[in-house]
């Protein structure tokens, strides 16, 4: 997980995830839409699964 990716994730959640797949970047747009902590909390823990 990259510094850029970080701040991205904490400016824009679903752009920091978009090389992890689709559903990734749809989930965390809905958590985002619904409120911005949970879209941030749900990319920075997608962002730091290394089984991804």
């Amino acid at each position: 997980m990259s510094f850029w990716r970080v701040i991205l994730a904490i400016i824009c959640p679903p752009l920091a995830v978009i090389g992890k797949g689709c559903g990734s970047i749809f989930i965390v747009f809905i958590l985002w839409i619904c409120g911005w902590v949970p879209g941030v909390i749900a990319a920075l823990i997608i962002l730091n699964n290394p089984e991804r």
